[in-house]
């Protein structure tokens, strides 16, 4: 037996560099990190954490704290996915989805990291063990960005040694995205994969229409044009289009990316271990994502999502080329390097060699808080 003895919840603000706006949230300033870490009775401690925009954060430590956390103390701390079952249904009749989801992941991340120490595996072999590694892209959230600043942002992301690179679109006048977009697509060249994101900010008929836009300038796909709820209305884009389509970092629940799966149309799947219930969550969706032949990604959370996603295989079906799934090897799935450097405020920052994300191989997930920085930038902003 390995019994949880003690699980504690903090939570800091952390600022950012710059201001950095989407079209649907505005502007971001800080983003909240919350930790949970757990201690058991047979000398492990394990850390998970989850994280937001800078919004809601004291609701999942309040939900954390008196809830999901006592619910858990004096279970047995092998028993990962009863665990994560257990809370879901603990709390479900009040929070189904939305802040559960973000604090049941970052209990259950925590009980993966004691898992692997315990088994003195890293997460990449618990979680598949496909590879080591992946492919990774920067996503900016740089929708207020001048032109000339983009295209600055995005020559940084070619100069760290990234093959990737993903924009904010959902500019007011549609003519200033295309200009964005070929601006772009003219300055990375032809072999780098090129994605946009609207953030749910557009219409079905908005969304056909900025398609139509793009196709010239060979996406690898569109994410998020419409709001994810609405599950028809992507199949119809796509079919209207033929544009690949992206969308799960605003999904919270297996029975979300199941409605997901059956009737979006998806060309890519981006569930995020920090608010879909964790390693658990994410790792049920990857295995929905190999059923329906679609390429798991990731959204945020590079430090731990590069784990994750390194350790699925993924075989293109014949109607599926490589070019256009930039699939080859290893697996088809991309991580997306965040604006929100959470990596930063660890002991192991994201590595990329020859273009291609690095998993940690220490036992457990990998990700080691610098808690005095953490403290540090946290006070200083309060």
């Amino acid at each position: 037996m390995s019994i949880v003895e003690n699980v504690q919840i903090r939570r800091f603000a952390l600022p950012l560099e710059e201001v950095l706006t989407d079209a649907k949230h505005g502007d971001h300033t800080h983003f909240e990190l919350i930790t949970a870490t757990i201690t058991t009775n047979d000398g492990y401690t394990g850390t998970g954490y989850t994280y937001t925009g800078g919004k809601g954060g004291r609701a999942i430590q309040a939900l954390l704290e008196h809830d999901l956390a006592p619910s858990i103390v004096g279970q047995n701390a092998k028993h990962v996915e009863e665990l994560y079952d257990g809370m879901q249904w603990h709390v479900h009749y009040v929070a189904r989805g939305g802040i559960a989801s973000f604090a049941i992941s970052a209990i259950d991340i925590a009980l993966w990291d004691i898992r692997g120490q315990r088994t003195e595996q890293p997460l990449w072999q618990m979680a598949g063990g496909a590879s080591d590694r992946c492919k990774a892209y920067c996503g900016g959230i740089d929708l207020n960005f001048p032109l000339p600043k983009l295209l600055d942002s995005v020559q940084g992301y070619l100069d760290r040694g990234f093959n990737g690179v993903k924009i904010k679109v959902g500019q007011p006048d549609l003519a200033d995205d295309v200009e964005r977009v070929a601006a772009v697509r003219k300055l990375i060249g032809p072999d780098v994969a090129f994605m946009v994101d609207a953030n749910y900010s557009m219409s079905e008929a908005q969304a056909i229409t900025a398609a139509k836009a793009f196709e010239p300038f060979d996406l690898l796909w569109f994410e998020e044009p419409i709001i994810p709820d609405n599950y028809s209305g992507y199949k119809r884009i796509a079919d209207a289009t033929g544009m690949r389509l992206a969308m799960g970092e605003n999904l919270h629940t297996e029975y979300e990316f199941g409605y997901a799966f059956a009737q979006s149309g998806l060309s890519f799947i981006q569930p995020d271990a920090s608010n879909c219930g964790g390693i658990t969550g994410w790792l049920r969706v990857a295995e929905m994502a190999k059923q329906h032949n679609i390429p798991v990604c990731s959204h945020g959370m590079q430090e731990l999502h590069v784990s994750l996603v390194a350790a699925q295989s993924f075989d293109p079906s014949p109607s599926q080329s490589l070019k256009s799934l930039s699939a080859g090897k290893p697996g088809g799935g991309w991580i997306e390097v965040h604006s929100f450097p959470i990596d930063q405020y660890t002991t192991r920052p994201l590595k990329v060699e020859n273009h291609l994300a690095l998993a940690s191989h220490e036992p457990g997930t990998g990700v080691i808080f610098d808690w005095a920085k953490l403290e540090a930038e946290h006070d200083k902003h309060q």
